[in-house]
């Protein structure tokens, strides 16, 4: 009897960021990660130029929030941040200053 294969392990940014697109190919999660990542820019910034250190709790609750209500909500998976933190985040501003850019839209391409 066979062996299930195991999941991917990823070891590169590079080798990660397409697999995290394939998990963001829904637009309001796609909206909700970029809203979310631009908030907590906005409260960073704002309680750092303020001196207002506490703000920053807010920060993984903003990011986390708006898009972990994505993942479960409008993308129905499981977020990567759990395996891949690191990537994820990453992975994250990414999309963000990309959707800036016009490297990527809201509306996911499919490829």
């Amino acid at each position: 009897m066979s062996q299930p294969a195991s999941p991917k392990r990823y070891t590169s940014f590079k080798e990660f960021y397409p697999h995290y697109l394939s998990e963001h190919q829904n637009t309001t999660s796609r909206v909700l990660h970029f809203t979310g990542t631009g908030l907590l820019i906005l409260v960073a910034v704002v309680a750092i130029a303020l001196g207002n250190y506490l703000w920053l709790l807010l920060v993984p609750v903003i990011g986390y929030g708006f898009a972990w209500v994505g993942h479960f909500f409008f993308e129905r998976n499981k977020p990567a941040t759990f395996k891949y933190p690191f990537y994820s985040l990453a992975s994250d501003f990414k999309l963000f200053f990309d959707i800036l850019r016009g490297r990527q839209g809201f509306k996911a391409s499919r490829r």
